[in-house]
């Protein structure tokens, strides 16, 4: 008779917990997958299904927790509680929504390829580190009466040496990660994030070989910059596995404190750089597992607690390449 180790059986009783945990998002009509859908615990906490709408849940993992708040770009919110959390949700198309999104002919005429740069910077202390529960918005403004179609949008990233003595050689090895990230398009209300300029999925995938930035081609969205300008953001979703496909990750550390446990919010890779070369406050923030959360200016005196608001790192400096069109 074999005998299991007490690592094989650990494994076996976490694969049968992972089994019996799996709840599955569909779209109501389609039964197609929703994926990447927001599920929030009510009180900061949350995480994200997976590319076939899938997560995983149990009141095991997180006793505290009586209800989900689920949402996704294009569908009406859901609100349920855990207690026998059936196996597949579904999710009902929000058609009015749905109606905001406008059709933009193909545009048959010259035009001018133009950059606005991302500022870069591999100081570690000058960076934000990526958390699940935060989503980090940056405005451009429209510079004139051209008709612009961003076509790629490039995000600043600063990478760790695996030997923290070495972290100024540009040759040093670098800590390995897979991160997804999910892209939203906003547009301009009144001065802070309004309404998605397209209710599509936009994710990409980062490792430590895409070195200092990474260019996202945005191109096939026809994504043209309205008149009042234009908000571009990012949130992290999770670790993934070499194929990319994204794993039930830990969106905190539980911490024993004198008053119990105290759960901080696990900090992703890579790291997200900011600068302190742009006068305007373009950069917003809000903590995406709040109903009905705001959207937050990064700037001194709106009770954002944090070190690069001492020394006035505002600003997310992404970039962002589009072709200007000829005026006819």
């Amino acid at each position: 008779m074999k005998y299991l180790t007490k690592a094989t059986f650990l494994i076996c009783c976490l694969f049968a917990l992972n089994l019996t945990a799996q709840t599955k998002i569909i779209d109501q009509e389609t039964k197609f997958p929703v994926s990447y859908a927001t599920i929030s615990f009510g009180d900061g906490q949350g995480l994200f299904a997976d590319d076939d709408g899938m997560f995983f849940f149990t009141e095991k993992l997180y006793p505290d927790v009586d209800s989900l708040f689920i949402s996704a770009l294009g569908y009406k919110d859901l609100i349920l509680p855990t207690a026998n959390l059936p196996k597949t949700l579904e999710m009902q198309i929000e058609a009015n929504k749905l109606d905001e999104v406008v059709v933009t002919a193909k545009i048959d005429r010259k035009f001018k390829k133009e950059t606005i740069k991302p500022y870069l910077d591999d100081d570690y202390y000058k960076c934000w580190l990526p958390t699940i529960e935060s989503e980090i918005a940056v405005f451009f403004p429209n510079g004139n009466e051209k008709l612009k179609k961003i076509t790629s949008v490039v995000f600043p990233i600063t990478l760790e040496s695996r030997d923290w003595k070495k972290r100024k050689r540009a040759n040093a090895d670098k800590r390995k990660f897979s991160t997804l990230f999910k892209v939203k398009f906003y547009k301009n209300d009144n001065g802070s994030p309004g309404n998605v300029m397209t209710y599509t999925n936009i994710v990409f995938r980062v490792t430590e070989k895409n070195g200092d930035e990474f260019e996202l081609d945005v191109s096939e969205h026809d994504l043209f910059i309205p008149d009042n300008g234009f908000f571009v953001s990012i949130q992290v979703l999770g670790y993934t596995d070499q194929n990319g496909k994204l794993l039930p990750n830990k969106k905190y550390k539980e911490i024993k404190g004198r008053n119990g446990i105290v759960k901080i919010p696990t900090n992703f890779r890579p790291l997200l750089p900011f600068t302190d070369e742009i006068t305007a406050h373009n950069t917003f923030i809000k903590r995406i597992f709040i109903s009905g959360n705001n959207w937050i200016q990064f700037k001194k005196g709106n009770s954002i607690e944090s070190s690069l608001l001492k020394t006035n790192l505002n600003n997310y400096g992404v970039g962002i390449n589009y072709n200007a069109y000829k005026i006819e």
